[in-house]
C-alpha cells in the first residue's frame, strides 16, 4: 500500500474529513483530534496494512513508523482538506472545546499530553541541534590543539558544528513560547516574546538593582537570566492565553491589533519576571535536588535501584505518547548541572526492547513465523537508532509478555548507566546515534555499554520468558 492510498484509507476508517479536526505527526506517529472519536473504526484501523499499532486517546495517534508518520501526515491533511493541520471550519475556541469534549482523563494525564504537544512539533530540531552539538564535543575531545589553534579544517567543521546547534538550544525557550501559545491559544509571536524575557541580558541588571542577584554562584540567585527555566515559559504563556483573550474581549475591534499585545505584556511580561520567574525557578531548584539525590548519591545501592527501576517503567510512558513531557526536567537538569543524567537512563528502556525482539525472531525462525520475523527485521534497524515505536507496536506489546520483559532487562543497563554518572549534553535518540550526546569520551563508552547490557538482558529475560508456541501463534 503506497502513502497515498494508506493516508486515505485512514481517513475513511477513522470517520472522513468531517470527523476530523487536526492532524499533525511526531518522529512516528499521525495524530488526530477527531470531532466524535467514536466513528473511527479502531478495530480496522489496527488490522490496515502500515499501521502499525494505535493509542486510543483524547488524541488517536496511528503509528507508522520513522519517516513514514510524516510523510503519511503530509498527504492526510490535503486528503482531509486541513492545509496546516488545523480544521479551518471552526474557531480556535470551538476546535478546544470540541478536543476537550473527548477527555476523559486525570489531570496529570492532561498535563503530560500539552507538554508533550508543545514539544512534539520541535522533535526534528531537537534531534539535530542535539546531534549537532555532539558533534562539535566529541571534536573537541579528539582534536584539541586543532581546536585550540582556532584554523583549519576541524576549526571551521567543530565551529559550524557548534552554531547549528545553538541556533536552537540557546533559543529553546522562545521556540518554547511560540508552541506553548499554540497550544494555549495566545498569539504565538507573543508567547515567542515570554520566552525571550527569561533569556534577556536585562534580567540580571533588574536583579542587581532589587538586591535579588547572587554575584558569587549566579545560578543561586533568586532572580536570574533563564530562572524558572522552560517551566516558567510554559506557565507564563499560559497565563498571557487569559490575559490575552480578557483584554481582546473588552477591546474595540478598531484598537485591538495595538491594544491587545501591548496590555497583555505590560501585564504578563512584568508579572513574569517579578513572580513567576522566581516562583518557577524555586520549583526547578526542588527538582534540581530531588534528582540529585538520585544522581549524585555516594549510597551505590541507590544508584542501581533508580536507575533499574527508571529504566524499567519508562515504556509504558512511551505507549501513551506521553515520554515527550519529560523535555522540561531535561532543560532544567542541563541549565542547573551541566549536564542531563534522566535521558541516557530512560534511553535504555530502547535497547531492552531491541534484545526482546532478536530473542523473537531466533524463535520465530525456528517455528517459521514468517510473519513476524519480516516484522522483527524491518523495525530493528529503527530500533538500533533508538525508535522504539516500530518494535513496541509491531512486536513486543501485541504479544504481551515480551513487553514486560524488555522493560525488566532495560532496567539493568539503566542501573549500570545510573551507577556510572553518565550524563549528556543534550537529548535526542535513545540508541546507538545518541552515543555523541554524552559529555565525555567516557561517559559515551559507558553509555554503549549500558546499551549492551540492556540488548542482553532483554534478550535472556525475553529468550526464557516465553514459549515456542507464544511465538509461533503472534
Amino acid at each position: 500500500m503506497t502513502n497515498q492510498e494508506l493516508s486515505r484509507k485512514i481517513l475513511e476508517l477513522v470517520g472522513g474529513k468531517s470527523n476530523v479536526h487536526s492532524a499533525t505527526s511526531c518522529m512516528t506517529r499521525l495524530r488526530l483530534q477527531l470531532k466524535d472519536p467514536a466513528l473511527a473504526d479502531i478495530d480496522a484501523l489496527k488490522q490496515t496494512e502500515g499501521v502499525l499499532g494505535v493509542v486510543e486517546d483524547a488524541t488517536l495517534q496511528v503509528v507508522l513508523g520513522p519517516g513514514k508518520a510524516r510523510k503519511v501526515c503530509d498527504l492526510f491533511v490535503v486528503d482531509a482538506g486541513i492545509p496546516g493541520g488545523m480544521s479551518t471550519d471552526n474557531n480556535w475556541q470551538e476546535n478546544k472545546a470540541a478536543m476537550k469534549s473527548g477527555q476523559k482523563d486525570s489531570p496529570m494525564k492532561k498535563a503530560l499530553r500539552t507538554i508533550a504537544n508543545i514539544f512534539i512539533p520541535m522533535i526534528p530540531a531537537i534531534i539535530a541541534a542535539g546531534l549537532f552539538n555532539g558533534i562539535a564535543s566529541l571534536m573537541g575531545q579528539l582534536f584539541p590543539e586543532a581546536i585550540a589553534s582556532g584554523t583549519g579544517v576541524v576549526f571551521i567543521i567543530q565551529t559550524l558544528c557548534s552554531l547549528f546547534g545553538a541556533s536552537f538550544l540557546s533559543y529553546f525557550a522562545i521556540y518554547t513560547g511560540v508552541n506553548a501559545a499554540k497550544q494555549f491559544g495566545a498569539t504565538p509571536a507573543l508567547g515567542g516574546m515570554i520566552g525571550g524575557i527569561s533569556i534577556g541580558a536585562q534580567i540580571v541588571t533588574i536583579s542587581t538593582l532589587l538586591g535579588l542577584y547572587n554575584v558569587e554562584v549566579p545560578l543561586n540567585s533568586i532572580l536570574t537570566t533563564g530562572k524558572g527555566g522552560i517551566i516558567g515559559v510554559i506557565v507564563g504563556v499560559w497565563l498571557l492565553s487569559k490575559v490575552e483573550k480578557f483584554v481582546r474581549k473588552h477591546t474595540p475591534d478598531v484598537l485591538d491589533l495595538i491594544v491587545t499585545p501591548l496590555i497583555s505584556l505590560i501585564v504578563v511580561g512584568t508579572l513574569y519576571v517579578f513572580v513567576l520567574m522566581p516562583v518557577t525557578g524555586f520549583i526547578s531548584d526542588g527538582l534540581v535536588w530531588l534528582l540529585s539525590l538520585l544522581v549524585n548519591s555516594t549510597n551505590p545501592v541507590v544508584s542501581v535501584i533508580s536507575g533499574y527501576v527508571l529504566a524499567a517503567v519508562f515504556l509504558p510512558m512511551v505507549l501513551l505518547g506521553l515520554h515527550h513531557g519529560l523535555i522540561p526536567i531535561y532543560s532544567v537538569q542541563l541549565e542547573a548541572m551541566g549536564g542531563v543524567s534522566l535521558f541516557p537512563v530512560l534511553a535504555m528502556a530502547g535497547a531492552g526492547q531491541v534484545g526482546a525482539a532478536l530473542a523473537i525472531l531466533i524463535k520465530a525462525r525456528k517455528v517459521r513465523n514468517l510473519r513476524m520475523e519480516k516484522t522483527i527485521i524491518g523495525a530493528l534497524p529503527a530500533g538500533l537508532l533508538g525508535v522504539g515505536e516500530p518494535l513496541i507496536y509491531g512486536v513486543t506489546l501485541p504479544m504481551g509478555k515480551p513487553f514486560v520483559t524488555a522493560g525488566l532487562g532495560a532496567g539493568f543497563g539503566g542501573a549500570f548507566v545510573m551507577l556510572m554518572g553518565v550524563m549528556s549534553i543534550a537529548w535526542g535518540p535513545s540508541g546507538l546515534v545518541a552515543i555523541p550526546l554524552m559529555k565525555t569520551p567516557m561517559m559515551m563508552l559507558y553509555f554503549f555499554l549500558g546499551l549492551v547490557i540492556s540488548y542482553i538482558m532483554g534478550f535472556i529475560i525475553t529468550w526464557f520468558g516465553i514459549k515456542a508456541e507464544d511465538v509461533a501463534n503472534a
